[in-house]
């Protein structure tokens, strides 16, 4: 690694440090970190961990958050925004989020259903009408190939609950050559479910032509399910997805660069990965600095740290922040429990992992015996709340430690590691 790139690093973390916290202090309080109960010196250990790997040359470089108590304890930035252009990364990098989008969209369906536009037990072809008479794949863990596959009628329709808490019967197609992917996930990629030229309502009918791995309101298994929400929430509202979030959420919230569009104005602050780490994905990286058609709630934002986090904090608050209520206590509360955990058989790819349940916007830690997940840490509280994002997002919420983190870089390969590696790193830094 040369000592130009070297020192281009750490003088793009030098003044990210001083012309940022100025104008995250107008909106966030900042705090030292053992004003909120946290170590100085132990926090630094999130440096030290991560920037041995950022000079290993193992990933470009990130964004983390940590915040207590309602006050911004720990923002700092690392490594280079494009390692093509030797950009160093900044405070104010924006990332694509991918399912760090869900929340969002789980949140703008809530909205609607606060005020009585949609109730969580509708069938979804009462605002969808192609999604009526789906039909059940019979033999989704058997069949060779889509043409295989063998369908019977559902017997249950699937209902906006089932959309939050991913008990559909979707699936994804990049799952393939996951645990439980097969022929069915193959018949998605051919029936062009992976297309990121398509709107949301093509979307929509595409799926509708497809069989259900599941029958719905039966298992749990991550999917498709909130791209449909997604178009679900344009046809409800009268407006695009983005414009919903825009004037739902992002406006009252200040997230001026949570979008599906990268705005020409803000392409400089565009993260980008190895050009290795492009390679070999069924799921590709979305570009979304060019003109973008598929406004997929599931996996389409990209968003910056510090947009991200007045998100959770608004959430943490129970629904408000600054003096913006966007949701209520209650439907806050509701959104946060687990609603999974034995009232659905897991697949056989339970991403929350074990001692994890699910709620309707993420995973939720349940009490009693613990084990390391997938994308969470064992350490940490009953009743937090976390997800992540596919090229490398994560984030989580303690509200019993009123604790929230955010992790931002774009490296699908190394996400599991960085996620639970970063949240033990802040765990450990609690001291009062």
């Amino acid at each position: 690694m040369s000592r130009k790139w070297i020192c281009s690093t750490l003088l793009g973390a030098a003044t990210s440090l001083f012309v940022t916290i100025p104008v995250l202090a107008a909106e966030l309080p900042r705090a030292k970190p053992e004003d909120v109960g946290l170590s100085s010196e132990r926090l630094g250990r999130i440096a030290e961990v991560m920037n041995a790997k950022v000079k290993a040359g193992e990933i470009p470089g990130y964004v983390a958050l940590v915040a207590r108590r309602g006050k911004v304890a720990y923002f700092d930035a690392h490594g280079v925004q494009n390692p093509n252009t030797g950009k160093p990364m900044s405070r104010d990098s924006i990332f694509r989020i991918y399912s760090m989008t869900k929340p969002i969209t789980s949140v703008a369906a809530m909205i609607l259903v606060e005020e009585g536009k949609i109730k969580l037990s509708d069938p979804v072809s009462t605002y969808l009408p192609e999604l009526a008479d789906l039909k059940v794949a019979t033999n989704a863990d058997t069949a060779k190939d889509p043409a295989s596959l063998q369908t019977r009628p559902a017997r249950s329709a699937v209902r906006v609950v089932d959309l939050l808490m991913h008990t559909s019967g979707f699936t994804y197609g990049f799952f393939r050559p996951f645990p439980g992917g097969g022929a069915l996930e193959q018949a998605y990629l051919e029936g062009g479910v992976n297309d990121l030229d398509i709107s949301n309502a093509e979307l929509v009918t595409r799926i509708s032509k497809l069989p259900l791995k599941y029958e719905p309101g039966t298992t749990w298994w991550y999917s498709r399910s909130t791209d449909v929400l997604g178009r679900l929430i344009e046809v409800v509202s009268g407006m695009r997805l983005g414009e919903f979030f825009e004037n739902r959420i992002a406006g009252p919230l200040d997230m001026n660069d949570t979008a599906f569009r990268v705005a020409a104005s803000k392409i400089s602050r565009f993260a980008e990965p190895f050009d290795a780490d492009k390679k070999g994905l069924i799921l590709q990286y979305s570009d979304p600095t060019k003109p973008v058609r598929f406004e997929a709630g599931g996996q389409g934002l990209t968003s910056t740290v510090r947009d991200y986090a007045r998100f959770l904090h608004m959430l943490l608050n129970g629904g408000e922040l600054d003096g913006k209520r966007i949701l209520g206590r209650k439907t806050v509360e509701l959104m946060t429990a687990d609603h999974v955990s034995g009232a659905f058989a897991p697949g056989a790819f339970y991403l929350p992992g074990q001692s994890h349940g699910f709620g309707l916007l993420g995973a939720v830690r349940k009490s009693g015996p613990r084990a390391p997940a997938l994308l969470n840490s064992m350490d940490g509280s009953v009743g937090e709340y976390y997800w992540a994002g596919y090229a490398g997002t994560y984030f989580w919420v303690d509200p019993e430690e009123e604790l929230i983190g955010v992790y931002m870089m774009q490296s699908v390969q190394h996400l599991l590691w960085y996620s639970t590696m970063f949240k033990t790193l802040v765990v450990q830094s609690i001291i009062d």
